[in-house]
Protein backbone atom coordinates (compact mmCIF):
# COMPACT_ATOMS: atom_id res chain seq x y z
CA UNK A 1 0.00 0.00 0.00
CA UNK A 2 1.06 3.80 -0.49
CA UNK A 3 1.90 5.97 2.56
CA UNK A 4 -0.89 7.81 2.04
CA UNK A 5 -3.44 4.95 2.29
CA UNK A 6 -1.87 3.58 4.99
CA UNK A 7 -2.14 7.03 6.83
CA UNK A 8 -5.76 7.86 5.67
CA UNK A 9 -6.86 4.43 5.93
CA UNK A 10 -5.26 1.78 7.89
CA UNK A 11 -4.07 4.29 11.08
CA UNK A 12 -7.66 6.02 10.75
CA UNK A 13 -9.13 2.74 11.38
CA UNK A 14 -6.25 1.80 13.90
CA UNK A 15 -7.98 4.61 16.41
CA UNK A 16 -11.62 4.12 15.54
CA UNK A 17 -11.24 0.41 16.06
CA UNK A 18 -9.74 1.05 19.94
CA UNK A 19 -11.68 3.89 20.81
CA UNK A 20 -14.95 1.95 19.58
CA UNK A 21 -13.76 -1.29 21.69
CA UNK A 22 -13.32 1.23 24.82
CA UNK A 23 -16.58 2.94 24.29
CA UNK A 24 -19.01 -0.17 24.51
CA UNK A 25 -16.82 -1.23 27.58
CA UNK A 26 -17.93 2.04 28.89
CA UNK A 27 -21.23 1.71 28.04
CA UNK A 28 -21.63 -1.82 30.24
CA UNK A 29 -19.50 -0.30 33.09
CA UNK A 30 -22.18 2.73 33.40
CA UNK A 31 -24.77 -0.10 33.19
CA UNK A 32 -22.90 -1.31 36.87
CA UNK A 33 -22.23 1.87 37.59
CA UNK A 34 -25.87 3.82 37.15
CA UNK A 35 -28.55 3.68 40.53
CA UNK A 36 -31.73 2.98 37.83
CA UNK A 37 -33.68 5.14 36.34
CA UNK A 38 -35.57 2.82 34.19
CA UNK A 39 -34.53 4.56 31.12
CA UNK A 40 -31.36 2.53 30.60
CA UNK A 41 -29.22 5.25 29.14
CA UNK A 42 -25.46 4.25 29.25
CA UNK A 43 -23.74 7.02 27.37
CA UNK A 44 -23.03 8.99 23.87
CA UNK A 45 -21.18 7.00 21.62
CA UNK A 46 -20.29 10.26 19.56
CA UNK A 47 -19.18 11.89 22.74
CA UNK A 48 -17.21 8.92 24.49
CA UNK A 49 -15.19 8.14 20.77
CA UNK A 50 -14.36 11.80 19.80
CA UNK A 51 -13.16 11.75 23.72
CA UNK A 52 -11.03 8.85 24.02
CA UNK A 53 -9.30 9.63 20.44
CA UNK A 54 -8.76 12.57 21.79
CA UNK A 55 -7.46 12.39 24.78
CA UNK A 56 -6.26 9.23 25.19
CA UNK A 57 -5.23 7.54 22.16
CA UNK A 58 -3.54 10.25 20.21
CA UNK A 59 -1.41 11.57 23.36
CA UNK A 60 0.14 7.95 24.23
CA UNK A 61 0.86 7.51 20.33
CA UNK A 62 2.90 10.34 19.89
CA UNK A 63 4.69 9.95 23.25
CA UNK A 64 5.27 5.93 22.23
CA UNK A 65 6.25 6.71 18.31
CA UNK A 66 8.91 9.52 19.56
CA UNK A 67 10.03 7.13 21.38
CA UNK A 68 10.20 4.30 19.14
CA UNK A 69 11.72 6.55 16.38
CA UNK A 70 14.78 7.20 18.71
CA UNK A 71 15.10 4.12 19.47
CA UNK A 72 15.59 3.44 15.23
CA UNK A 73 11.81 2.36 14.09
CA UNK A 74 12.23 4.47 10.83
CA UNK A 75 10.04 7.19 10.46
CA UNK A 76 10.21 8.57 6.98
CA UNK A 77 8.84 9.24 3.61
CA UNK A 78 11.65 7.78 1.25
CA UNK A 79 11.14 5.77 -2.05
CA UNK A 80 12.82 2.14 -1.18
CA UNK A 81 16.41 2.30 -1.59
CA UNK A 82 18.59 0.01 -3.64
CA UNK A 83 21.95 -1.04 -1.48
CA UNK A 84 24.85 -3.10 -2.02
CA UNK A 85 25.41 -6.17 -0.39
CA UNK A 86 28.71 -6.81 1.92
CA UNK A 87 28.52 -9.99 -0.47
CA UNK A 88 27.29 -11.80 -2.90
CA UNK A 89 23.34 -13.59 -2.23
CA UNK A 90 22.77 -17.22 -4.03
CA UNK A 91 18.70 -17.62 -4.89
CA UNK A 92 16.10 -18.90 -7.10
CA UNK A 93 13.51 -17.66 -8.98
CA UNK A 94 11.02 -18.41 -11.58
CA UNK A 95 13.13 -19.57 -14.83
CA UNK A 96 10.47 -17.69 -17.57
CA UNK A 97 10.21 -18.74 -21.49
CA UNK A 98 10.76 -16.79 -24.47
CA UNK A 99 7.22 -15.38 -24.09
CA UNK A 100 7.87 -13.74 -20.88
CA UNK A 101 5.70 -15.90 -18.50
CA UNK A 102 6.91 -18.60 -16.23
CA UNK A 103 8.21 -21.91 -17.34
CA UNK A 104 6.43 -24.90 -14.95
CA UNK A 105 7.08 -28.59 -15.32
CA UNK A 106 4.92 -32.01 -16.40
CA UNK A 107 3.27 -31.43 -13.23
CA UNK A 108 2.48 -27.70 -13.35
CA UNK A 109 5.33 -26.89 -11.05
CA UNK A 110 7.40 -23.54 -11.71
CA UNK A 111 10.93 -24.60 -13.15
CA UNK A 112 13.26 -22.82 -11.02
CA UNK A 113 16.57 -21.07 -11.82
CA UNK A 114 20.11 -20.12 -9.60
CA UNK A 115 20.24 -16.44 -9.70
CA UNK A 116 22.59 -14.19 -7.57
CA UNK A 117 22.48 -10.90 -7.08
CA UNK A 118 24.75 -8.09 -4.98
CA UNK A 119 21.92 -5.60 -4.08
CA UNK A 120 18.87 -5.36 -1.89
CA UNK A 121 15.79 -3.39 -1.87
CA UNK A 122 15.45 -1.97 1.32
CA UNK A 123 11.51 -0.76 2.44
CA UNK A 124 11.25 2.93 3.94
CA UNK A 125 8.06 4.46 5.46
CA UNK A 126 7.01 6.42 8.31
CA UNK A 127 6.61 2.87 10.19
CA UNK A 128 7.14 4.48 13.66
CA UNK A 129 3.57 6.53 13.38
CA UNK A 130 1.93 3.27 12.48
CA UNK A 131 3.89 1.12 15.13
CA UNK A 132 2.87 3.16 17.88
CA UNK A 133 -1.00 2.71 17.32
CA UNK A 134 -0.85 -0.61 16.39
CA UNK A 135 0.78 -1.61 19.84
CA UNK A 136 -1.53 1.21 21.75
CA UNK A 137 -4.85 -0.05 19.89
CA UNK A 138 -4.42 -4.07 19.55
CA UNK A 139 -4.25 -3.35 15.93
CA UNK A 140 -1.35 -5.26 14.92
CA UNK A 141 -1.08 -5.01 11.06
CA UNK A 142 2.80 -4.54 11.10
CA UNK A 143 3.81 -2.08 8.48
CA UNK A 144 6.42 -5.08 6.99
CA UNK A 145 5.49 -8.41 6.45
CA UNK A 146 7.99 -10.00 9.03
CA UNK A 147 6.06 -7.55 11.09
CA UNK A 148 8.07 -6.85 14.54
CA UNK A 149 10.51 -9.32 13.52
CA UNK A 150 11.33 -7.01 11.49
CA UNK A 151 14.58 -5.01 12.62
CA UNK A 152 13.35 -2.01 11.17
CA UNK A 153 10.21 -2.17 13.05
CA UNK A 154 11.09 -3.52 16.26
CA UNK A 155 14.93 -2.88 15.93
CA UNK A 156 16.17 -2.98 19.63
CA UNK A 157 15.44 -4.74 23.24
CA UNK A 158 14.16 -2.08 24.33
CA UNK A 159 11.67 -1.27 21.79
CA UNK A 160 10.38 -4.65 21.97
CA UNK A 161 9.43 -4.63 26.06
CA UNK A 162 8.30 -0.89 24.73
CA UNK A 163 5.49 -2.80 22.54
CA UNK A 164 4.59 -5.51 24.54
CA UNK A 165 3.48 -2.90 27.52
CA UNK A 166 1.74 -0.47 25.20
CA UNK A 167 0.32 -3.69 24.20
CA UNK A 168 -0.88 -4.19 27.94
CA UNK A 169 -1.22 -0.69 28.80
CA UNK A 170 -4.57 0.29 27.92
CA UNK A 171 -6.43 -3.34 28.94
CA UNK A 172 -5.12 -3.33 32.02
CA UNK A 173 -5.75 0.47 32.83
CA UNK A 174 -9.07 0.44 32.22
CA UNK A 175 -9.63 -2.53 35.16
CA UNK A 176 -8.73 0.29 37.79
CA UNK A 177 -11.07 2.87 35.35
CA UNK A 178 -14.22 -0.08 35.69
CA UNK A 179 -13.03 -0.23 39.97
CA UNK A 180 -13.06 3.80 40.19
CA UNK A 181 -16.43 4.11 38.36
CA UNK A 182 -18.30 1.45 40.08
CA UNK A 183 -16.52 3.28 43.11
CA UNK A 184 -15.09 0.08 44.54
CA UNK A 185 -11.43 -0.43 43.62
CA UNK A 186 -11.69 -4.02 44.79
CA UNK A 187 -13.87 -4.81 41.79
CA UNK A 188 -10.83 -3.51 39.62
CA UNK A 189 -8.48 -5.18 41.41
CA UNK A 190 -10.18 -8.53 41.36
CA UNK A 191 -10.54 -8.31 37.32
CA UNK A 192 -6.85 -7.58 37.06
CA UNK A 193 -5.47 -10.66 39.44
CA UNK A 194 -8.00 -12.54 37.15
CA UNK A 195 -6.64 -11.96 33.67
CA UNK A 196 -3.03 -11.62 35.37
CA UNK A 197 -2.97 -15.21 37.21
CA UNK A 198 -3.93 -16.45 33.81
CA UNK A 199 -1.29 -14.91 32.09
CA UNK A 200 1.52 -15.72 33.47
CA UNK A 201 0.26 -19.24 33.48
CA UNK A 202 -0.35 -19.45 29.88
CA UNK A 203 3.47 -17.55 29.90
CA UNK A 204 4.81 -21.09 32.02
CA UNK A 205 3.54 -22.79 29.23
CA UNK A 206 5.07 -21.73 26.13
CA UNK A 207 8.22 -21.06 27.34
CA UNK A 208 9.24 -24.39 28.58
CA UNK A 209 7.92 -25.73 25.63
CA UNK A 210 9.96 -24.02 23.41
CA UNK A 211 12.46 -24.06 25.58
CA UNK A 212 12.71 -27.80 25.11
CA UNK A 213 13.16 -28.04 21.44
CA UNK A 214 12.50 -30.58 18.90
CA UNK A 215 12.73 -34.25 19.77
CA UNK A 216 13.43 -35.28 16.07
CA UNK A 217 16.81 -32.76 16.09
CA UNK A 218 17.35 -34.13 19.67
CA UNK A 219 17.47 -37.80 18.10
CA UNK A 220 19.96 -36.62 15.38
CA UNK A 221 22.57 -35.68 18.25
CA UNK A 222 21.71 -31.70 17.55
CA UNK A 223 22.87 -30.32 20.75
CA UNK A 224 20.02 -28.26 21.94
CA UNK A 225 20.99 -26.87 25.32
CA UNK A 226 21.02 -23.50 25.80
CA UNK A 227 24.74 -22.22 26.71
CA UNK A 228 27.01 -19.12 26.08
CA UNK A 229 27.34 -19.60 22.41
CA UNK A 230 23.44 -20.77 21.18
CA UNK A 231 20.16 -19.91 22.53
CA UNK A 232 18.94 -23.62 22.59
CA UNK A 233 15.83 -24.85 22.35
CA UNK A 234 13.58 -24.29 19.56
CA UNK A 235 14.68 -21.61 17.32
CA UNK A 236 12.87 -22.03 13.94
CA UNK A 237 10.96 -18.80 13.54
CA UNK A 238 12.63 -16.68 15.97
CA UNK A 239 14.90 -13.59 15.88
CA UNK A 240 18.40 -14.33 17.10
CA UNK A 241 18.09 -10.84 19.00
CA UNK A 242 15.32 -11.82 21.10
CA UNK A 243 15.42 -15.65 21.54
CA UNK A 244 13.42 -18.13 23.28
CA UNK A 245 12.15 -16.52 26.25
CA UNK A 246 11.50 -12.71 24.84
CA UNK A 247 10.04 -14.63 21.82
CA UNK A 248 7.51 -16.69 23.74
CA UNK A 249 6.19 -13.59 25.90
CA UNK A 250 5.53 -11.54 23.11
CA UNK A 251 3.49 -14.48 21.45
CA UNK A 252 1.34 -14.86 25.22
CA UNK A 253 1.37 -10.88 25.54
CA UNK A 254 -0.04 -10.62 21.47
CA UNK A 255 -2.87 -13.47 21.58
CA UNK A 256 -3.60 -12.51 25.01
CA UNK A 257 -4.28 -9.04 23.91
CA UNK A 258 -5.99 -9.10 20.58
CA UNK A 259 -3.51 -7.56 18.96
CA UNK A 260 -1.94 -9.90 16.19
CA UNK A 261 1.92 -8.09 16.07
CA UNK A 262 4.13 -10.90 16.18
CA UNK A 263 7.84 -11.06 16.49
CA UNK A 264 8.15 -14.82 16.26
CA UNK A 265 6.28 -17.01 13.59
CA UNK A 266 3.65 -19.02 15.69
CA UNK A 267 3.63 -21.41 12.54
CA UNK A 268 6.98 -22.41 13.82
CA UNK A 269 5.63 -23.04 17.61
CA UNK A 270 6.06 -26.48 19.22
CA UNK A 271 2.65 -28.22 19.40
CA UNK A 272 2.20 -27.17 22.62
CA UNK A 273 3.72 -23.44 21.87
CA UNK A 274 1.45 -22.73 19.46
CA UNK A 275 -1.52 -23.94 21.33
CA UNK A 276 -1.00 -21.81 23.84
CA UNK A 277 -1.59 -18.48 21.80
CA UNK A 278 -4.88 -20.80 20.58
CA UNK A 279 -5.93 -21.08 23.42
CA UNK A 280 -5.49 -17.75 24.85
CA UNK A 281 -7.49 -16.46 22.02
CA UNK A 282 -10.14 -19.45 22.28
CA UNK A 283 -10.63 -17.76 25.89
CA UNK A 284 -12.11 -14.64 24.25
CA UNK A 285 -9.54 -13.22 24.58
CA UNK A 286 -10.49 -12.06 27.98
CA UNK A 287 -6.64 -12.38 29.62
CA UNK A 288 -6.25 -8.69 29.18
CA UNK A 289 -7.47 -8.48 26.05
CA UNK A 290 -8.09 -5.52 23.70
CA UNK A 291 -8.58 -1.95 24.66
CA UNK A 292 -12.12 -1.81 25.94
CA UNK A 293 -12.88 -5.65 24.59
CA UNK A 294 -10.94 -7.11 27.08
CA UNK A 295 -12.81 -5.47 29.89
CA UNK A 296 -16.06 -5.79 29.01
CA UNK A 297 -15.56 -9.66 27.85
CA UNK A 298 -14.28 -10.19 31.24
CA UNK A 299 -17.52 -8.82 33.01
CA UNK A 300 -19.48 -10.96 30.94
CA UNK A 301 -17.85 -13.92 32.75
CA UNK A 302 -18.48 -12.20 35.80
CA UNK A 303 -21.76 -11.95 35.52
CA UNK A 304 -21.88 -15.50 34.60
CA UNK A 305 -19.83 -16.27 37.31
CA UNK A 306 -21.79 -14.52 39.93
CA UNK A 307 -24.95 -16.29 38.28
CA UNK A 308 -23.42 -19.91 38.60
CA UNK A 309 -22.48 -19.07 42.38
CA UNK A 310 -26.33 -18.27 42.62
CA UNK A 311 -27.61 -21.58 41.69
CA UNK A 312 -25.03 -23.14 44.01
CA UNK A 313 -26.16 -21.27 47.03
CA UNK A 314 -29.95 -20.88 45.97
CA UNK A 315 -29.79 -16.86 45.77
CA UNK A 316 -30.61 -14.36 43.08
CA UNK A 317 -27.28 -13.73 41.65
CA UNK A 318 -26.08 -10.23 41.93
CA UNK A 319 -22.80 -8.52 40.34
CA UNK A 320 -21.92 -4.75 42.09
CA UNK A 321 -25.84 -4.54 43.09
CA UNK A 322 -27.74 -4.91 39.75
CA UNK A 323 -29.72 -8.31 39.83
CA UNK A 324 -28.50 -10.73 37.18
CA UNK A 325 -31.56 -12.21 35.48
CA UNK A 326 -33.25 -14.03 32.73
CA UNK A 327 -32.78 -11.53 29.86
CA UNK A 328 -29.37 -10.85 31.16
CA UNK A 329 -28.25 -14.31 30.81
CA UNK A 330 -29.75 -15.13 27.67
CA UNK A 331 -27.68 -12.03 26.39
CA UNK A 332 -24.56 -13.12 28.05
CA UNK A 333 -25.26 -16.46 26.33
CA UNK A 334 -25.63 -15.20 23.23
CA UNK A 335 -22.67 -13.25 23.67
CA UNK A 336 -20.02 -15.53 25.13
CA UNK A 337 -21.28 -18.36 22.12
CA UNK A 338 -21.05 -16.14 19.45
CA UNK A 339 -17.30 -16.41 18.92
CA UNK A 340 -17.49 -20.43 19.14
CA UNK A 341 -19.76 -20.86 16.74
CA UNK A 342 -17.88 -19.10 14.02
CA UNK A 343 -14.58 -20.66 14.89
CA UNK A 344 -15.79 -24.30 14.78
CA UNK A 345 -18.57 -24.08 12.18
CA UNK A 346 -15.95 -22.05 10.27
CA UNK A 347 -13.37 -24.77 10.66
CA UNK A 348 -15.43 -27.58 9.22
CA UNK A 349 -16.55 -25.70 6.32
CA UNK A 350 -12.55 -25.27 5.80
CA UNK A 351 -11.81 -28.83 6.08
CA UNK A 352 -14.70 -30.46 3.97
CA UNK A 353 -14.49 -27.66 1.39
CA UNK A 354 -12.21 -28.50 -1.22
CA UNK A 355 -11.05 -25.19 -1.92
CA UNK A 356 -10.20 -25.25 2.39
CA UNK A 357 -8.37 -27.85 1.99
CA UNK A 358 -6.45 -26.60 -1.02
CA UNK A 359 -4.81 -23.48 1.34
CA UNK A 360 -3.17 -26.51 3.37
CA UNK A 361 0.83 -26.82 3.03
CA UNK A 362 1.24 -29.49 6.41
CA UNK A 363 -0.77 -32.06 5.94
CA UNK A 364 -2.22 -33.72 9.14
CA UNK A 365 -2.64 -32.38 12.65
CA UNK A 366 -0.52 -29.03 11.58
CA UNK A 367 -3.03 -28.46 9.02
CA UNK A 368 -5.41 -29.02 10.76
CA UNK A 369 -4.02 -26.79 13.74
CA UNK A 370 -3.69 -23.89 10.75
CA UNK A 371 -6.99 -23.94 9.98
CA UNK A 372 -8.40 -23.77 13.79
CA UNK A 373 -5.83 -21.01 14.25
CA UNK A 374 -6.89 -18.89 11.26
CA UNK A 375 -10.49 -19.47 12.11
CA UNK A 376 -9.77 -18.36 15.91
CA UNK A 377 -7.66 -15.43 15.35
CA UNK A 378 -10.24 -14.47 13.06
CA UNK A 379 -13.68 -14.83 14.68
CA UNK A 380 -11.66 -13.06 18.22
CA UNK A 381 -10.25 -10.35 16.07
CA UNK A 382 -6.36 -11.05 16.63
CA UNK A 383 -4.87 -10.81 13.14
CA UNK A 384 -1.69 -13.18 14.21
CA UNK A 385 -1.58 -16.59 11.86
CA UNK A 386 -0.17 -19.91 11.54
CA UNK A 387 1.39 -18.32 8.44
CA UNK A 388 1.82 -22.11 6.76
CA UNK A 389 -1.87 -21.81 5.16
CA UNK A 390 -2.25 -20.39 2.22
CA UNK A 391 -5.10 -17.95 3.73
CA UNK A 392 -4.80 -15.34 0.08
CA UNK A 393 -7.75 -17.32 -1.79
CA UNK A 394 -11.61 -16.09 -2.32
CA UNK A 395 -12.52 -19.19 0.11
CA UNK A 396 -10.34 -17.98 2.78
CA UNK A 397 -10.49 -14.14 2.42
CA UNK A 398 -14.32 -13.72 2.35
CA UNK A 399 -14.50 -17.03 5.41
CA UNK A 400 -12.19 -15.12 7.91
CA UNK A 401 -13.74 -11.65 6.80
CA UNK A 402 -17.12 -13.06 7.74
CA UNK A 403 -15.57 -14.48 11.09
CA UNK A 404 -14.08 -11.04 12.00
CA UNK A 405 -16.92 -9.19 10.85
CA UNK A 406 -19.56 -11.34 13.11
CA UNK A 407 -16.96 -12.22 16.04
CA UNK A 408 -16.77 -8.17 16.25
CA UNK A 409 -20.45 -6.71 15.61
CA UNK A 410 -22.59 -10.24 17.29
CA UNK A 411 -20.56 -9.72 20.46
CA UNK A 412 -21.13 -5.91 21.11
CA UNK A 413 -24.97 -5.81 20.01
CA UNK A 414 -25.61 -8.52 23.08
CA UNK A 415 -23.32 -6.43 25.49
CA UNK A 416 -24.76 -3.27 24.54
CA UNK A 417 -28.58 -5.06 25.43
CA UNK A 418 -26.84 -5.89 28.62
CA UNK A 419 -25.62 -2.56 29.30
CA UNK A 420 -28.96 -1.37 29.01
CA UNK A 421 -30.88 -3.72 30.59
CA UNK A 422 -28.53 -3.51 33.64
CA UNK A 423 -28.63 0.67 33.72
CA UNK A 424 -32.46 0.22 33.85
CA UNK A 425 -32.44 -1.42 36.69
CA UNK A 426 -31.82 -0.18 40.62
CA UNK A 427 -28.73 -0.65 42.77
CA UNK A 428 -29.51 -2.86 45.37
CA UNK A 429 -27.54 -2.62 48.81
CA UNK A 430 -24.91 -5.01 50.12
CA UNK A 431 -26.50 -7.27 52.83
CA UNK A 432 -24.55 -10.26 54.62
CA UNK A 433 -26.22 -12.57 51.77
CA UNK A 434 -24.31 -10.76 49.02
CA UNK A 435 -21.95 -12.57 47.49
CA UNK A 436 -18.48 -10.44 47.54
CA UNK A 437 -17.16 -10.29 44.34
CA UNK A 438 -13.82 -8.63 44.83
CA UNK A 439 -11.67 -11.53 46.97
CA UNK A 440 -9.90 -14.26 46.11
CA UNK A 441 -12.93 -16.65 46.17
CA UNK A 442 -14.38 -14.88 43.61
CA UNK A 443 -10.89 -14.56 41.69
CA UNK A 444 -10.94 -18.50 41.64
CA UNK A 445 -14.40 -18.35 40.85
CA UNK A 446 -13.93 -16.02 37.73
CA UNK A 447 -11.06 -18.31 36.63
CA UNK A 448 -12.84 -21.36 36.80
CA UNK A 449 -15.73 -20.23 34.85
CA UNK A 450 -13.24 -18.33 32.09
CA UNK A 451 -11.52 -21.98 31.55
CA UNK A 452 -14.50 -24.33 31.99
CA UNK A 453 -17.14 -22.45 30.13
CA UNK A 454 -14.56 -20.58 27.77
CA UNK A 455 -12.40 -23.30 26.88
CA UNK A 456 -14.01 -26.73 26.96
CA UNK A 457 -15.99 -25.59 23.34
CA UNK A 458 -12.73 -26.05 21.63
CA UNK A 459 -11.21 -29.04 24.10
CA UNK A 460 -12.17 -31.68 21.03
CA UNK A 461 -10.74 -29.61 17.99
CA UNK A 462 -7.84 -28.87 20.27
CA UNK A 463 -7.09 -32.81 20.43
CA UNK A 464 -7.52 -33.27 16.87
CA UNK A 465 -4.60 -30.60 16.29
CA UNK A 466 -2.13 -29.39 18.48
CA UNK A 467 -2.70 -32.02 21.10
CA UNK A 468 -1.82 -35.17 19.17
CA UNK A 469 0.66 -33.35 17.12
CA UNK A 470 2.40 -33.31 20.27
CA UNK A 471 1.79 -36.68 20.87
CA UNK A 472 3.27 -37.89 17.60
CA UNK A 473 5.92 -35.71 18.04
CA UNK A 474 6.94 -36.95 21.14
CA UNK A 475 6.01 -40.71 20.95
Amino acid sequence: MSYLTQMLGLTVQNFLSAATGISVAFALVRGFARRGDGKGLVGNFWADITRITLWVLVPISFVIAMVFAGQGVIQNFDAYKTVNTLETTAFQQPKNGADGQPLKDDKGQPVMEDATTKTQTLAMGPVASQEAIKMLGTNGGGFFNANSAHPYENPTALVNLLQMIAIFLIPAALCFTFGRVVGDMRQGWAVLAAMTIMFVIAVAVITPAEQAGNPLFASLGVDQVGSALQAGGNMEGKELRFGINASSLFAAVTTAASCGAVNVMHDSLTPLGGMVPMVLMQLGEVVFGGVGSGLYGMLIFAMLAVFIAGLMIGRTPEYLGKKIEVREMKLISIAILVTPVLVLAGTAVAVIATAGKAGIANPGAHGFSEILYALTSAANNNGSAFAGLSANTPFYNGLLALAMWLGRFAMIVPVLAVAGALAAKKRLPVTSGTLPTHGPLFVSLLIGTVLLVGLLNYVPALALGPIVEHLVLWK
